[in-house]
């Protein structure tokens, strides 16, 4: 909100100073300290309000020891989170973005299904929480209306792959059609056609692309920046036209890592093949892989918030790769560059990831060994369902084992723990099955503790982790 009062104060007034809020990067800087301020503010608050109330978390009899002083710490400290992301958003990002307006959606959707779930937990006593099924229900319905919207909503259909794709004449042509600009003279530059156009001062909004470019031996160089002013209203349109956000297919088509110049097709399903058309079989697929997805990563956060600060720190740490992960979508330069889809109007995501980064950071605050509170499912399943909706947004669900690995791992530990079990149990019997785990304990982190490592190292090392393979995350950008 505040991002449109500064845009209007600024082309009314010609403020000095009052431009630099036109710039993502500004933007995100200002939601991150933001978040990280409303977070410190209202966080004593709110847990001076659970203790009044009694709001406490119950502790698993059989888990370690040190955690059995932990008995009573306030829960539901994912308030702290879900304000300290959806304020700062609202005031600074576009939120005529689709991409702005679906995450804030995700957060508030499964922020309410966590809620309930510690409400239950807390005041009606049951340790159960929300029947599991009703979870499921919850995570589904979210994964189902994150998948439609993607495959429906203009904004979500897209670009070309490889900005090299573009017809250079065709767009110069269809800029000079529509109407968006005047005054503009045709060149010609080693055959290809492009439009230039001076600098008029009363424009409120300048936007780059890069149109002309010579075929080379070894691929594409640019040869000219051609610069386009058009009004601010006419940003997304002219995106839509200049960049083939029509082409729908895209939207079920994301990048493989570690492959070169391949695109996988979720409609690439052999033996559906030839039995249902290739474009209603590539949404179905999509919509369903969201589901997944959205169910898998929200479960995933919530079983790593098992010790203090764990959650909250490997949450900040992929909401910063998503980040770079939206805004190289998002440049038309560098995802040519890196032949990644590119996505025009996902950059505003590092709004979004920088508010969310700045929230958990100003939660561990409070949730740092010894954690004054904890998350509790209103925060671990409205971040885990964030994160999946921002991954698929930025066409990187594929990375998610990769760039979610300490989620990816405690929830694999957990479905290993449990078949073990069930195995040793059908096979041995009940008391052989007890005797005989996989792990001392699961989720993973608990693991190292029943083994007597303190969790603040625990944490430490899994953060170290959670870097490291953020940086491979990256690095799969060129490993192809």
């Amino acid at each position: 909100m505040l991002y449109y009062f500064l845009q209007y104060l600024d082309s009314q007034y010609d403020i000095p100073g009052f431009g630099v809020f036109k710039y993502i990067s500004f933007r995100s800087i200002l939601a991150l300290i933001s978040s990280l301020f409303i977070s410190l503010l209202i966080g004593g608050k709110i847990i001076d309000m659970l203790r009044r109330n009694l709001i406490g978390e119950s502790i698993r009899e059989d888990g370690p020891e040190t955690h059995k002083k932990k008995a009573g710490t306030p829960t539901m400290g994912g308030l702290i989170i879900i304000a300290a992301i959806v304020f700062p958003v609202l005031l600074w990002a576009d939120i005529n973005n689709a991409y702005i307006w679906l995450s804030l959606l995700a957060i508030i959707w499964m922020g309410i299904i966590g809620f309930t779930d510690d409400y239950i937990k807390v005041f009606k006593k049951d340790k159960q929480g929300l029947k599991g099924r009703f979870k499921i229900i919850g995570q589904v319905g979210l994964g189902l209306i994150v998948g439609l919207t993607m495959i429906s909503h203009p904004d979500f259909m897209g670009s070309r792959a490889n900005i090299t794709q573009l017809n250079v004449i065709k767009t110069t042509e269809l800029l000079t059609d529509a109407g968006f600009i005047s005054g503009d003279k045709l060149l010609k530059i080693n055959g290809f056609s492009f439009t230039e156009l001076p600098a008029p001062s009363k424009y409120e909004k300048l936007e780059s692309y890069t149109v002309a470019r010579k075929e080379l031996e070894d691929g594409f160089s640019i040869m000219k920046e051609v610069t386009l002013r058009i009004l601010e209203k006419d940003r997304y349109k002219m995106a839509r036209e200049l960049f083939g956000l029509k082409d729908k297919s895209l939207v079920y088509r994301t990048n493989l890592p570690l492959m070169k110049n391949y695109v996988f097709d979720y409609s690439n399903v052999w033996f559906l093949k030839g039995h249902i058309d290739d474009d209603i079989l590539g949404r179905i697929m999509y919509v369903l892989v969201a589901i997944f997805i959205v169910t898998a990563v929200s479960n995933g956060v919530n079983i790593t918030d098992g010790i203090d600060g764990l959650a909250a720190g490997t949450s900040a740490i992929v909401g910063t790769t998503l980040g770079l992960f939206a805004y190289l979508s998002g440049n038309a330069l560098f995802s040519n560059y890196l032949n990644i889809s590119y996505l025009p109007l996902s950059a505003e995501l590092i709004v979004y990831c920088a508010a969310l980064v700045g929230a958990c950071i100003g939660f561990l605050w409070y949730n740092t060994y010894p954690a004054q509170v904890f998350m509790g499912d209103t925060g671990s399943l409205a971040l885990g369902g964030v994160i999946a909706v921002l991954a698929l947004m930025v066409k990187k669900e594929l990375l998610i084992p990769i760039m979610c690995g300490i989620f990816f791992v405690e929830n694999l530990s957990v479905i290993l723990q449990v078949s073990y079990f069930k195995y040793n149990k059908k096979r041995y019997g009940l008391e052989y099955a007890k005797e005989h785990r996989l792990f001392r304990m699961s989720p993973l982190h608990h693991h190292y503790e029943k083994g007597g490592m303190h969790e603040a190292k625990i944490v430490m090392r899994f953060f170290i982790l959670a870097i490291l393979l953020s940086v491979l995350s990256f690095a799969t950008l060129k490993l192809r």
